[in-house]
């Protein structure tokens, strides 16, 4: 995979740890295991069978609690620095073809910061939903987050340009979505 690749498909990953944190890294455990994606060095263990069982016991646990009212807001608060570190780590995880130091600066500034990005936009989105809805919204909402997080790491990992691209306007239609609402 070129490094423009590499790059798009951290990126992905990244934003997608926004919506649930465990499942672009599961996403990009089982790529590695798999042979889509090459792990960038050190991150083999990515694709390790006892990491991948982890990961899905994580994510199956993740997104079982956005199910539970109250919890739900609750873990948008608790998870942000999780999600953010998930973020990172499944970027930096898949930027195979850049030097260390690029790598991570990459992971941390631009996977970081999309993480964070899509997890504010969508904490906004859980509190706005549960308002107008009296929660009763707010489990559909939940299966959104999921499916947006499964669909961008999955197209992150087969498509990596493509990925990118769909979030760039993903993210611009939610924060002019926003503006309107506000």
């Amino acid at each position: 995979m070129s490094a423009v690749l590499s790059v798009a498909a951290g990126l992905a990953l990244a934003a997608a740890a926004g919506f649930r944190a465990f499942v672009p890294l599961l996403a990009a455990g089982l790529a590695i295991q798999f042979g889509y994606l090459e792990p960038a060095a050190g991150f083999a263990w990515l694709g390790d069978p006892l990491v991948i069982i982890a990961l899905a016991t994580a994510t199956a646990v993740e997104v079982a609690a956005y199910y539970v009212p109250g919890l739900d807001h609750l873990l948008d608060a608790i998870a942000a620095p999780v999600a953010v570190a998930a973020g990172i780590v499944a970027a930096a995880g898949v930027m195979a073809e850049l030097p260390d130091w690029l790598r991570w600066l990459a992971a941390i500034a631009g996977g970081g910061s999309l993480t964070a990005l899509t997890h504010a936009a969508n904490a906004l989105g859980r509190v706005k939903t549960g308002a107008s809805t009296a929660g009763t919204g707010n489990p559909l909402y939940a299966t959104g987050e999921l499916a947006s997080a499964a669909l961008i790491a999955g197209i992150a990992v087969l498509l990596p340009l493509v990925a990118l691209v769909a979030l760039a306007i993903a993210l611009i239609v939610l924060w002019r979505r926003q503006r309107r609402a506000a």
